[in-house]
């Protein structure tokens, strides 16, 4: 079932730079988006990163999450680390109040928690890591995760208000499992456009390693689509998605 009850937004990983390295045209990007999630140190960012990415947000009047990671900064958060549930759990309450910090601040909500990479995908086939990410997470705040995974199982557990999502430079398997790139690779404008369509209008994706059609419901959630900062030509698959949710918003009057 297609999302119908309310507007889907568009949500994108930012603050991933790090020193003098950068990683992601923000200022370009913020203005096409309507939430940010925001790195938190441990698979990009630093304070300073933490501190311009949260005021450039609060400029564009854009939602801000807390985009928390494994401790892999080399990596960039998408290599694959064995951690205790305390560990996990510890984890994710210092980023997240790293973050809390810079928004407090700037007088700014804290919109939700989005775990970022290899986490996120651990997170979808292990209640267990689930669990404990989440339990790391302030009660009744907002999380983003995928739905039908253990993600929201453990999300519903915890009293979370859970939004599922979507994605638009991301590949599925016929699992209905995400395909988590060390690097990310470069997409087609058309294949974009195909690939969020077929996502918003029949809930449903096509497997990048069999070919086959993969439900992927997301019930009456609130959705939210997500595009990348360090995907290359990432101003042109924002818009591309932009496009299509656009007119998907428009066609359910919303």
């Amino acid at each position: 079932m297609a999302p119908t009850k309310h507007k889907v937004l568009i949500n994108c990983d930012m603050g991933e730079a790090y020193g003098n390295y950068t990683c992601g045209p923000d200022e370009e990007l913020v203005s096409r988006i309507d939430i940010a999630n925001v790195a938190c140190g441990f698979h990009a960012g630093d304070p300073m990163v933490m501190a311009k990415t949260v005021s450039l947000c609060k400029a564009h009047g854009i939602k801000v999450g807390a985009h928390p990671g494994l401790p892999d900064i080399q990596g960039f958060g998408r290599r694959e680390i064995k951690l205790t549930a305390e560990e996990h759990t510890a984890n994710v309450v210092y980023q997240v109040g790293a973050l809390q910090a810079f928004l407090n601040r700037e007088g700014i909500e804290l919109h939700h928690v989005k775990p970022h990479g290899v986490l996120y995908g651990m997170m979808t086939r292990d209640i267990d890591i689930a669990r404990a990410v989440w339990a790391g997470v302030p009660p009744g705040t907002r999380v983003f995760g995928l739905a039908g995974t253990p993600m929201e199982t453990a999300a519903l557990e915890a009293g979370l208000d859970f939004w599922a999502e979507y994605y638009a430079d991301v590949k599925y398997r016929a699992d209905g499992s995400l395909i988590i790139d060390s690097k990310k690779r470069p997409w087609r404008s058309e294949d974009v456009r195909a690939h969020v369509r077929q996502q918003l209008y029949e809930s449903a994706v096509t497997a990048s390693d069999t070919g086959d059609v993969v439900p992927q419901p997301v019930g009456d959630y609130r959705v939210s689509i997500c595009c990348h900062s360090d995907s290359p030509g990432c101003l042109d698959i924002l818009q591309t998605t932009k496009d299509v949710v656009d007119e998907f918003n428009a066609s359910r009057g919303l």
